[in-house]
């Protein structure tokens, strides 16, 4: 009989002794997958839960590489990154696809000489109610939602050490049926939660964390974009009475990565101004 692995402690996170203030995140090496953006033709788009968590990371001290299947976005993030003074890198790789998804993990641990935590930061929405959806469209958004987060813990969690933190960017309609109209992103949603508890298992033993954000209404150009299709989306009964910003979803998703959070592990942490949990 195996005996079970001692307990892993990460000197100064759990004993109280880590300095009190400083960057969250200085010396992290970090992957986001999805950390680009696309504005949709969108005059002002607001920024992206992706890049706004790439930029607030690098803010906090932590090396960045971000990684989008379309490269000038990837780039353009990279470049506000470096534009403050940061060090960001920028790569090119499709999410769903688990050699795109092997040799991007590989070129990140050259390039950074590490990696120290993942946010995996993509999804799509199609089809219209059941009826309207294709069983080839209902493929391609768990392909993207569903497959690419399985393929990031996959490939990252043999490569991060005690103390590493994977976030998986999720959505309330897995709870609260605002888009029940889109069948195929409310199931991928939720089988989040499903790969949250079996990678945060898989993952602990190692002193790896795993846990998922769940984003609200969230002003971003798919944000802007839904409400423009379905007006009534605006309307939807706000407990703080505002819709959020991409700045909420990273400041939680920088807090998740850091030391601040070592003890917490395997959990759903909704960020929607009280929508999901305040009837």
């Amino acid at each position: 009989m195996n005996a079970r692995p001692g307990p892993v402690f990460l000197p100064g996170a759990s004993t109280g002794t880590a300095p009190a203030g400083g960057p969250l995140l200085s010396g992290r090496k970090l992957l986001v997958i999805g950390g680009g953006q696309q504005a949709y033709g969108l005059p002002d788009a607001p920024i992206g839960i992706g890049r706004a968590i790439s930029v607030l990371a690098a803010r906090e001290g932590a090396r960045v590489a971000v990684a989008d299947i379309d490269p000038a976005a990837a780039r353009r993030t990279a470049e506000m990154i470096t534009g403050e003074g940061n060090p960001g890198e920028a790569f090119t790789a499709d999410g769903a696809d688990d050699a795109s998804v092997a040799g991007l993990i590989a070129g990140v641990l050259t390039r950074l000489g590490g990696l120290d935590g993942l946010v995996m930061s993509l999804g799509i929405a199609s089809g219209d109610h059941l009826a309207g959806t294709p069983a080839s469209e209902w493929d391609r958004v768990m392909a993207v939602n569903v497959r690419s987060h399985f393929l990031g813990c996959k490939h990252a969690l043999p490569a991060m050490p005690p103390g590493g933190s994977i976030v998986l960017i999720s959505s309330t309609a897995a709870r609260v049926p605002t888009t029940s109209d889109a069948p195929a992103y409310v199931a991928s949603k939720a089988a989040l939660d499903g790969l949250r508890a079996a990678a945060g298992r898989e993952a602990a033993p190692r002193g790896i964390r795993v846990n998922v954000v769940m984003p609200g209404l969230i002003d971003t150009s798919l944000g802007r974009l839904a409400t423009l299709a379905r007006p009534d989306r605006a309307g939807t009964p706000i407990p703080l009475q505002r819709q959020g910003t991409a700045w909420d979803i990273a400041h939680t998703v920088v807090f998740l990565l850091s030391d601040k959070a070592a003890y917490i592990t395997g959990q759903t942490i909704a960020v929607d101004g009280g929508l999901s949990g305040l009837p």
